[in-house]
């Protein structure tokens, strides 16, 4: 398996301790100058309205000292690669109320840290990347061989292979079935009355209009 090779990267750190402002305050002000150049991080601070400016202002020319002191670094070549504010110990006071009542005052205070990198320093090295052995190339499926039905030619067809005619034998067609001779017409029922069944009328036949004329 391949290791990832981790890049030391020279970080260069200065501290405040105890410093007369609330962990809150302060967190506000770095978070502007957070990834910020050296140069850019002082004109933030220099324009800032926060009280808690100046105090970090004064971290950051610590920082920038010491790293072209110990280290030989430019100051104006970094940037601000991590910046917090931890809270300290809070200082309890009394303020005097109505009635002779006191009421009670913590206030805070902090400790902040700024930490300054070289400009384009990586921070780990990109792990050199797992060949993938490539598949070989899979052999070709077998042919499967098609079956193919045999078709009687028709009666008197030529051969073409052989050049000759094949007649084959008709079968004898089958005998037709008889027809069903037809029913009988039914007979007409008679109606069924209250004295008893009445007979069917007999059948008449019409007169021609050329007789009933004559007569």
């Amino acid at each position: 398996m391949a290791k990832t090779q981790e890049a030391t990267t020279v970080e260069v750190r200065a501290q405040a301790k105890w410093v007369r402002c609330s962990a809150r305050k302060a967190r506000l002000v770095l978070d502007t100058i957070r990834g910020r150049g050296v140069p850019e991080a002082r004109t933030v601070l220099a324009f800032s309205t926060r009280d808690a400016a100046r105090d970090i202002d004064k971290v950051l020319r610590s920082v920038v000292a010491n790293a072209e002191a110990n280290h030989g670094f430019n100051g104006d070549d970094m940037v601000i690669s991590a910046c917090y504010a931890d809270e300290g110990p809070g200082l309890k006071r009394w303020k005097p109320r109505a009635r002779g009542r006191a009421d009670r005052i913590v206030k805070g205070t902090c400790h902040i840290t700024i930490k300054l990198a070289p400009l384009g320093s990586p921070k780990m090295a990109t792990p050199p990347r797992a060949v993938t052995p490539t598949p070989a190339p899979s052999a070709p499926a077998p042919e499967v061989p098609v079956e193919t039905e045999n078709v009687v030619p028709p009666t008197g067809a030529a051969d073409v292979t052989s050049g000759t005619t094949v007649t084959t034998s008709e079968e004898p067609a089958a005998e037709a079935k008889p027809k069903a001779p037809r029913k009988a017409a039914a007979k007409p029922r008679a109606k069924k009355t209250d004295q008893g069944e009445a007979k069917p009328k007999a059948a008449t036949r019409r007169k021609p209009q050329s007789k009933k004329v004559e007569e």
